[in-house]
């Protein structure tokens, strides 16, 4: 297997547990990591035994031999530190959401289509260990042919408390994690035809949405309703960070539930059997389960770099999740059902 040298473009909060995946996952190493505040990143090359530190990403590109480069900056930096790898020729992974736009989005997979670089997006919610279960299942056909479902995470989690620059985001909850849900639901369902939403913001001290609920219409006929929330407020059952899902087929019906918990329920009864998250002695407790499909997902990226194998959340695929995060806007501030076309843009 190919060792691949990557650079590192970000040392925010993430940044330590997306270099934890990478070492679980094996076979690369980080030769070099860019951060604006110098000291920051001079703690993870300390962590990570990382030979290079920069404060400037081009600078690092220009010096640096790499077969790829993770950005995992700010949502904002995104197109220009993407452009920085495009225009040398380097394959990126850039942390999700890809970009503050659409436009911007767009904008960036044309750059690297034009200039033949790979493009990924790190991409890790459909990568849970019972999200994959769950599709499993309904791939295997016992519940028949779907016709709703229902993707939920709504919790009161302090999520303001490990980041706060989430508090002056304008577009919040539906940008941060609609993506991870919306993308989620395109991997179990296929591709939105249409579109509503709505939003509300409970906290009085952000800037952006803390709740919303989006309502699809899938090309395969399945109703889907997206409900998520950062309310901060005391819930019977929080189980943070899990996603609960309900999904009703001709033939019966499997639930995503509690306790990482895959119930399959047919005329002949119910199975019930838990599909836990690997355990990483790096991972924080109440991330456990987010941090631990970090590591399928960059073993799915590893092999697409070394050429290996295709990709699942390439930049080309992630800018249909992209729509969706920004249709939800387009209807959360018009009122009106947004019309998509599958498989668009």
């Amino acid at each position: 297997m190919k060792q691949i040298r990557f650079a590192v473009i970000g040392a925010g909060f993430w940044a330590r547990f997306q270099l934890s995946a990478w070492r679980e996952a094996g076979g690369a190493a980080c030769v070099a990591i860019c951060n604006r505040t110098r000291s920051r990143a001079e703690e993870l090359a300390h962590s990570f035994n990382i030979p290079a530190v920069y404060t400037d990403p081009d600078q690092m590109l220009a010096r640096e031999q790499v077969d790829c480069v993770d950005i995992i900056s700010a949502v904002e930096a995104h197109e220009e530190h993407v452009r920085l790898a495009a225009g040398r020729g380097i394959p990126v992974i850039c942390q999700k959401p890809m970009a503050p736009s659409l436009e911007a989005a767009r904008r960036m997979v044309a750059l690297c289509r034009k200039a033949r670089v790979p493009f990924f997006i790190h991409e890790n919610w459909r990568w849970q260990a019972p999200v994959r279960a769950l599709k499993k299942a309904l791939d295997g056909g016992a519940i028949g042919a779907p016709f709703r479902g229902a993707v939920t995470m709504i919790t009161g989690f302090p999520v303001f408390t490990n980041q706060p620059f989430l508090r002056e985001i304008d577009q919040f909850i539906l940008a941060d994690l609609g993506s991870h849900l919306l993308d989620a639901s395109r991997f179990l369902f296929g591709e939105a035809e249409s579109l509503s939403c709505l939003v509300s913001r409970v906290h009085p001290d952000i800037k952006g949405e803390d709740v919303a609920t989006v309502m699809m219409k899938s090309s395969r006929g399945v109703t889907v309703v997206v409900s998520m929330a950062y309310a901060e407020n005391a819930l019977e059952e929080d189980r943070f960070p899990e996603t609960f899902i309900l999904v009703e087929g001709s033939k019966g019906s499997v639930r995503l539930a509690a306790d990482f918990t895959i119930r399959l329920t047919t005329m002949e009864g119910t199975t019930v059997q838990r599909f836990p998250p690997p355990s990483y002695g790096w991972v924080e407790p109440r991330y456990a389960l987010v941090q631990a499909s970090m590591v399928p997902c960059i073993t799915d990226l590893a092999r697409a770099v070394r050429g290996e194998a295709a990709a699942e959340t390439t930049a080309e695929d992630n800018l249909k999740t992209m729509e969706l995060v920004f249709a939800s806007y387009e209807s959360a501030l018009s009122g009106k059902t947004v019309f998509l076309t599958p498989g668009s843009p």
